[in-house]
């Protein structure tokens, strides 16, 4: 069984490669975590080749995010809260407004965590 400690930190460092942990919190990535620890639980998996999966979507996520999007988005909002811990940006925003294109979303509450990308190791 995969540790809340192993899926749930800001940084893994296997090989002195460092990737950002940030995308396994999305619905996607809780969907991998669910699923490989139930792989790991039933003995289909080790807990290392499943450690390996994480840290390749990690790397995944950040370089199709890098490369294959393109739209930008504005934002203005009430900023609720803000912190900057251990070179990450988490900011809170509520009523925020979302414009990109030809559209745009109201969304209650929004959480932006944000990290400089230049702090991997490629």
């Amino acid at each position: 069984m995969l540790s809340e400690k192993t899926i749930a930190g800001l940084f893994f460092i296997e090989n002195r490669m460092a990737t950002f942990e940030l995308y396994r919190r999305s619905t996607i990535g809780m969907c991998l975590t669910e699923t490989l620890d139930e792989m790991v639980s039933s003995g289909v998996l080790g807990p290392e080749f499943a450690i390996q999966v994480l840290v390749q979507f990690d790397k995944s996520m950040a370089e199709a995010l890098d490369n294959q999007v393109k739209t930008k988005v504005s934002i203005k909002g009430h900023l609720h809260t803000y912190r900057f811990c251990d070179n990450v940006w988490t900011f809170i925003l509520q009523d925020a407004l979302f414009k990109y294109d030809e559209c745009q979303e109201n969304v209650g509450r929004v959480k932006i965590v944000a990290c400089d990308s230049k702090l991997l190791v490629q």
